[in-house]
């Protein structure tokens, strides 16, 4: 059995994006820890849960009613409810890392987190498990390494594409604003500058379909190594087993 630390910030972060991963480890027989900024349960983005403020794209946009329906399940557990504080992270107890994603403003601490970019590059210098989805790719690429370069440099990596991010939010802009831009600059280009080349990061199918248990194929995944990424909540499966197949190693 792994011992998993999963970082998320106190707003806003994907509810699929942990739920969906954590059931899965949980259903492995693995073992989850939750650490927060202050030691507080965090709270994922309410409009993914809602859909609120989505109008007509809702059903689109939101999270599914399975994935809702793990993330209620974590929310309530004895784990998650009693997270650690970021600054208490040591990679040295655990056996590997995740780090799930999220768009909306509140997950700007946990991506400029200098305490948690330390932490994920403790974890890739030993060589344990790391698996980021969507913008937990992008506090990966801002992890640096003893050399000062990013834990990602010479790795392969994927991570939310531009042209998913750009479309959401030209979906959206003109009664959420920049909801789905977490920054001025899209996630694709910021990770692929810390990469030691561009073509290092793939982007994936353009379908938007997204997984499920049943079918786990439809997701997309890029592992390098002890290394796996992914995209946005429509991989979350195929990352959550594919997280757990490399455990079970």
């Amino acid at each position: 059995m792994a011992k998993i630390l999963i970082p998320i910030p106190l707003t806003d972060f994907d509810p699929t994006e942990t739920g969906v991963p954590w059931q899965i480890l949980r259903s492995a027989g693995h073992q989850c820890a939750f650490a927060s900024p202050d030691g507080r349960p965090g709270e994922a983005d309410p409009r993914m849960l809602t859909g609120a403020g989505l109008g007509p794209l809702a059903p689109v946009l939101r999270a599914q009613a399975v994935a809702r329906e793990a993330y209620s399940a974590m929310a309530a557990s004895a784990e998650f409810q009693r997270p650690m504080a970021w600054a208490d992270a040591k990679a040295a107890e655990f056996d590997a890392l995740l780090l799930p994603g999220g768009h909306a403003k509140g997950m700007r601490p946990y991506l400029e987190s200098t305490c948690l970019q330390t932490v994920t590059q403790h974890f890739f210098a030993a060589g344990k498990p790391v698996a980021a989805i969507c913008h937990g790719t992008l506090l990966a690429a801002r992890s640096r390494a003893a050399d000062g370069k990013s834990v990602l440099y010479g790795r392969k990596t994927t991570g939310l594409p531009r042209r998913m991010e750009l479309t959401a939010w030209a979906l959206t802009c003109l009664w959420l604003g920049d909801y789905y831009r977490t920054y001025p600059t899209p996630l694709e280009d910021e990770v692929k500058a810390a990469l030691r080349t561009a073509d290092d990061f793939d982007a994936g199918p353009s379908s938007l379909k997204r997984d499920s248990s049943q079918n786990p194929q439809i997701g997309f995944t890029v592992r390098d190594g002890a290394y796996l990424s992914a995209r946005w909540p429509g991989d979350a499966h195929r990352f959550g087993l594919e997280l757990a197949q490399l455990l079970a190693r």
